[in-house]
């Protein structure tokens, strides 16, 4: 039986988009929490990572309810921190309601706030902070931080891949290489037959921003990094065949 799948791109604390997105593609209630079609497994979501760090000083200042945001500002680090903690804390909330049915997969900036390897940041010098408790920023509490440590680091439907960066084995581990190389960037440009070349039929990617909404490619694959355009992708498979794709569509809510 075809089973509806719904991909929700990087989030990056606009977490009013996110249940938005949600809700518009009936997959939670007004109690926030998992819909009948999401709880009985009809729905398949899967959030493609990346929940926290604001891109920008504006969403910043939007998680400080409109005041300036100043990263030299502790005060201004630990309410983002707290916002973002108590929005990450609803987030669990609904997925541990149907964790058979709710995929959230480990982005590069999830996993820098649980181990700190390399500051982050932004071509701009926006640097994140917020979860450095060494730069008076929190360290993320440990009820989130083991709910964290066991987000997927790629979900996968027979041929199908969900990740957050690209098809490649070397893209889920976030360690100084993965920094270091810049292909992660730009692989669906230069060289989108790694999809094929990993064996898959379908891959779907967030990581980098697009322009526009989500990029659909005739080699078969989405790159969904574009929440801020106000799109999810929804995909139709039939798990059992060995092309379980059945549909592909950018959906706007």
């Amino acid at each position: 039986m075809p089973t509806k799948f719904i991909a929700i791109g990087d989030v990056h604390t606009e977490y009013d988009l996110l249940w938005a997105a949600l809700k518009a593609a009936s997959c939670i209630d007004a109690q926030g929490l998992p819909t009948a079609p999401v709880r009985q497994g009809m729905y398949q979501v899967v959030l493609i990572g990346d929940l926290v760090h604001p891109k920008n000083i504006g969403e910043y200042t939007r998680l400080l309810g409109g005041e300036s945001f100043d990263i030299n500002n502790p005060e201004h680090l630990y309410r983002s921190a707290r916002e973002q903690m108590r929005q990450l804390d609803r987030i669990m909330r609904y997925q541990q309601a149907a964790p058979h049915a709710v995929h959230i997969l480990l982005g590069n900036h999830d996993d820098n706030i649980l181990n700190h390897r390399v500051t982050l940041g932004t071509k701009s010098g926006l640097v994140h902070l917020e979860f450095d408790g060494k730069r008076n920023g929190l360290n993320v509490p440990l009820n989130l931080r083991s709910w964290m440590m066991g987000f997927m680091r790629e979900l996968r439907v027979g041929a199908v891949q969900f990740a957050h960066v690209g098809p490649m084995p070397g893209m889920v581990y976030y360690d100084d290489l993965f920094y270091a190389d810049q292909t992660h960037k730009r692989w669906w440009q230069d060289t989108p037959e790694y999809v094929q070349m990993a064996g898959l039929t379908y891959g779907v990617y967030g990581h980098t921003q697009m322009t526009g909404g989500i990029h659909l490619d005739a080699a078969r694959f989405a790159m969904i990094d574009a929440l801020s355009y106000r799109e999810y992708l929804e995909l139709l498979l039939e798990p059992s065949a060995s092309d379980p794709v059945l549909s592909v569509k950018a959906v706007p809510f």
